[in-house]
C-alpha cells in the first residue's frame, strides 16, 4: 500500500512564523564593532559631497601649482637656500604637499557650524551614534580629501621634473601621513568651532594660524637655518613632523618615521578627543 500523503502545514503555524519574523528586529552591532562601522558611516556620508561639487577639488589645485612654478623655481635658481644637494624645488615639493592638505583640513570646522545652523548636527547627535563616531568620520573624511589633493600636487611636481619615489609602499605611507595630519588639522578646526560658535569668528582664527603653522614649520626651509625660538616651535609643530615624513618617503631624505608616525598618531588621538569632548556646545 502507498504511504498516506502528508499532512499540509497548518495555516496558523505559518502566520504565527511570519509574524515572529516581522516582529523580530535583526540584531544590532554591538561591542567592538559599533565604533568602526560608525566612523565608515559618517565618512562615507562626507564623501558623497564630493558627487555633487567637485570646484573645491580644482580650485584648491591653483595655489600648490603656483608654489611649486614661481616659488620653487625662482628659488632653484638663486639657490639661496641650503637644502643638502638637492634641487630646491625638489625639497619644496613635500612641503607644498603637506600644505594644501592642511588647508583643507583647517576650515573643515566652518561646515560642521553650517550644519549646527541648518540642524542637521542636532539630528546627528539624538541618533545612538557615538560623538566620537561623528568626529572620527568627519576628521576621517577630510584625509581622503587631502589625500586627493596630495596626488594631484605628486602629478604636478612630476610633470615639473621633480625626482619622487614611486615605491607603493613608500607611497602608502605617504597616504597615511597626509591622512593623520589631516584628521589632526580638521579636530583642531572643529574644536575651535566649539570653541567660538561662530563662522566669522572661526574664519579669522584659522586666517590667522594657518601661515604660523606653515611657516614655523620645516616645510620652506631647513629647522638648522631658523632662529632658536622658531626652531622650538617647529618642534611642536605637527605639520613639521608630516612634511620629515614625507620628505624621507618621497626623496629619500634621512629622517625620523618612527618618530613622525608617532608624534602625528598622537595628535589626531588627541585632536578626536579634544572636539568630541566639545561637540555637544555647538548644539546648545
Amino acid at each position: 500500500m502507498s504511504e498516506a500523503p502528508a499532512a499540509p502545514r497548518s495555516v496558523s503555524v505559518e502566520r504565527t512564523a511570519a509574524a515572529s519574523l516581522l516582529l523580530t528586529p535583526p540584531q544590532p552591532r554591538s561591542g567592538w564593532r559599533l565604533l568602526p562601522a560608525r566612523v565608515v558611516a559618517m565618512c562615507a556620508v562626507e564623501l558623497q559631497k564630493l558627487r555633487h561639487d567637485r570646484t573645491e577639488l580644482y580650485t584648491r589645485a591653483i595655489q600648490p601649482a603656483l608654489w611649486l612654478l614661481i616659488f620653487g623655481q625662482t628659488f632653484t635658481r638663486i639657490k639661496a637656500i641650503p637644502t643638502g644637494g638637492i634641487p630646491y624645488i625638489d625639497y619644496l615639493a613635500p612641503g607644498i604637499i603637506a600644505q594644501s592638505a592642511m588647508f583643507i583640513a583647517i576650515f573643515y570646522g566652518i561646515q560642521i557650524i553650517w550644519e549646527r545652523d541648518a540642524g542637521i548636527l542636532n539630528k546627528l547627535l539624538v541618533t545612538p551614534t557615538p560623538r566620537s563616531a561623528l568626529i572620527t568620520g568627519k576628521a576621517f573624511a577630510a584625509g581622503v580629501k587631502s589625500l586627493i589633493q596630495a596626488v594631484v600636487v605628486i602629478v604636478i611636481a612630476a610633470i615639473l621634473g621633480v625626482s619622487l619615489t614611486w615605491n607603493p609602499l613608500k607611497l602608502l605611507g605617504v597616504g597615511l601621513a597626509v591622512v593623520l595630519a589631516s584628521a589632526f588639522f580638521s579636530c583642531l578646526s572643529m574644536s575651535i568651532a566649539g570653541i567660538v560658535l561662530s563662522r566669522d569668528r572661526l574664519m579669522g582664527i584659522g586666517q590667522a594660524i594657518t601661515m604660523p603653522l606653515f611657516f614655523g614649520s620645516n616645510a620652506l626651509y631647513p629647522v638648522a637655518i631658523m632662529p632658536g625660538w622658531l626652531q622650538v616651535v617647529s618642534k611642536i609643530n605637527p605639520l613639521s613632523y608630516q612634511v620629515d615624513a614625507l620628505r624621507g618617503l618621497l626623496l629619500g631624505t634621512p629622517s625620523h618615521l618612527g618618530l613622525d608616525f608617532a608624534v602625528l598618531a598622537v595628535a589626531a588621538a588627541l585632536g578626536i578627543t579634544a572636539a568630541s569632548s566639545l561637540l555637544g556646545r555647538l548644539a546648545r
